[in-house]
């Protein structure tokens, strides 16, 4: 089957390689420009090109995938399916019926709960216990698409954004191949999303990492693992911004009057013991 690929970051590669080593052929890899990272503003490749130049895939990074030029670059391409794993770009239907077959995405939720750009993060953030991938027919409507299939993972007590998107990464691999698989077979089914029980994960932004130390600590234990590595949780501390990468619940008696958010106590080798809404972190 001939495959154009449409990722971005480092969740897309576990399948990019999947499907670059297969007997399917990836005509185009569809990513995102080049951009400046880091405090030097250096230039840097996202990570799927990387690994499709690796792999001798012709790349191409439109600014707008959706725009007259790409589109025209697309068609050009003798194209059975587009596989679109966080690519980061909203691509309408000018672009999603070049397919002769579909144009397919996998999103790392349990659809329709966490529909939008930052799933992992607010599943962890919100304190949910499991999670999971979706593979959709794609339409233009964001993480609206029928369901092919999914697969669900436990969320573990300590896992954060970091090793939760991991272990979709690598679910969703599996998944794609599965659902490829019964697209080559026609076998396929399509199930339509209940919106009425959509939940939404929208971007994030720096703001969302500001600790608010009256909350639960349970609350802000929530907040820090789902912040990493951005915008992370955190404080201030004499005018200046201290990041919180690790914290661990405490039931910690007080003997006198404690402000939330003061440090009651340093315990060595471990880290401040800090008042929250409800016992201490």
């Amino acid at each position: 089957m001939n495959i154009v690929f449409f990722g971005t970051s480092e969740f897309a590669l576990p399948t990019l390689r999947l499907l670059s080593d297969s007997r399917h052929k990836v005509l185009a890899l569809v990513t995102q420009p080049d951009r400046k990272k880091g405090r030097r503003l250096k230039t840097s490749p996202p990570p799927a090109k990387v690994l499709g130049l690796a792999k001798n895939i012709p790349v191409y990074q439109p600014q707008d995938a959706s725009s007259p030029d790409a589109i025209e670059y697309l068609k050009r391409l003798d194209v059975d399916l587009f596989v679109v794993v966080s690519f980061g770009q909203i691509l309408k239907e000018g672009v999603l019926s070049i397919p002769k077959l579909y144009s397919i995405n996998l999103h790392g939720s349990l659809l329709p709960e966490y529909r939008g750009a930052a799933p992992t993060n607010w599943a962890i953030i919100n304190g949910e216990r499991t999670s999971g991938v979706t593979v959709i027919r794609m339409n233009e409507r964001m993480d609206e698409g029928d369901i092919i299939l999914q697969r669900e993972v436990r969320i573990g007590e300590e896992d954060t954004n970091i090793t939760l998107s991991e272990k979709l990464s690598e679910l969703g691999r599996e998944a794609l191949s599965e659902a490829i698989g019964l697209i080559e077979k026609s076998s396929v089914t399509f199930t339509k999303q209940d919106s009425a029980k959509a939940s939404y994960a929208p971007k994030l932004k720096k703001e969302d990492g500001i600790i608010d130390w009256s909350d639960l600590a349970l609350k802000i234990h929530n907040k820090v693992r789902g912040l990493i590595p951005w915008p992370g949780a955190y404080t201030h501390f004499e005018g200046r911004i201290l990041k919180i990468w690790e914290t661990e619940g405490l039931d910690s008696p007080f003997d006198r009057i404690v402000k939330n958010g003061e440090v009651i106590d340093i315990i060595k080798n471990k880290g401040m013991v800090i008042k929250t809404g409800s016992d201490s972190l």
